[in-house]
């Protein structure tokens, strides 16, 4: 990447970030961070105990990947402040992802519930990264609430479906200030290089490596597909037109030098 990305005030290279939940064994876990390259690693407050040896947070500490602790499986936005709370102490870091789940069955985020906890956390100085629909204004109510980071979903969390909606993607990206990660949907590395075109500032993927059938082999695919699709947006892609354009001038054709 050819030039770093700013969260919660701590510059980042990889624009690819990776969940850990999922994965069949710890081994297979370090090598799939390691080839994704990744930077920053999610991880469920509920379920990781940090002071335990052998754990994931020894993975992390290994291949120096700074954690972000999520709120998973939180319903209300005092469950989610509380679930904070506890991952600051536990974790020592300001960083945390915020889920509020609003439906069990397709795990849509609770655009109110998200948005009070939001308020609240950023209150008491935390780095918010909100998990949130691809819905434009309500990204736009998560940044004016001080989240460091809003995180768009692409489809629904695990599902796999891609980017069913790119135009709000394309939407929130082009009008949020802060930076904007595709989180949720992404199956596979065409995906997330398409987050990436549509103007993405990064992406969190989990379940297309953690349950991959070759995990390593797609950590790096994606990896590769964020880093493409970055460079695509910024290169500049040619206008779409309706009918052919020829890219190379008629002159010189031997049918028409000898008229």
């Amino acid at each position: 990447m050819e030039e770093p990305l700013l969260l919660g005030g701590t510059s980042v290279g990889s624009r690819l970030l990776l969940g850990t939940g999922g994965m069949t064994t710890l081994e297979r876990l370090e090598q799939a961070l390691a080839a994704s390259g990744t930077e920053v690693a999610t991880v469920a407050v509920r379920r990781v105990d940090p002071t335990m040896s052998g754990s994931i947070m020894d993975v992390l500490e290994r291949l120096e990947i700074s954690v972000l602790p999520n709120t998973a499986g939180c319903m209300t936005a005092r469950e989610a402040i509380v679930c904070a709370q506890l991952a600051r102490e536990a974790f020592g870091t300001t960083w945390i992802k915020l889920e509020v789940i609003g439906d069990e069955r397709t795990l849509l985020p609770d655009p109110g519930e998200t948005l009070a906890a939001a308020r609240a956390l950023t209150a008491e100085g935390f780095d918010v990264f909100a998990y949130t629909s691809d819905d434009l204004v309500q990204a736009l109510r998560l940044e004016e609430a001080g989240c460091a980071a809003v995180m768009p979903l692409g489809a629904p969390i695990g599902s796999g479906l891609g980017i069913r909606n790119p135009h709000q993607l394309a939407l929130i990206a082009e009008r949020l200030s802060v930076p904007v990660i595709c989180d949720a949907g992404v199956g596979t590395a065409s995906d997330a290089c398409l987050a990436m075109e549509l103007g993405c500032d990064g992406v969190l993927v989990a379940s297309a490596v953690n349950r991959a059938i070759n995990p390593v082999q797609m950590a790096t695919a994606i990896s590769l597909g964020v880093q493409a699709g970055h460079l695509a947006a910024r290169a500049g892609r040619i206008a779409t037109r309706l009918w052919a354009e020829a890219s190379s001038a008629a002159i010189g054709r031997p049918d028409l030098t000898a008229i």
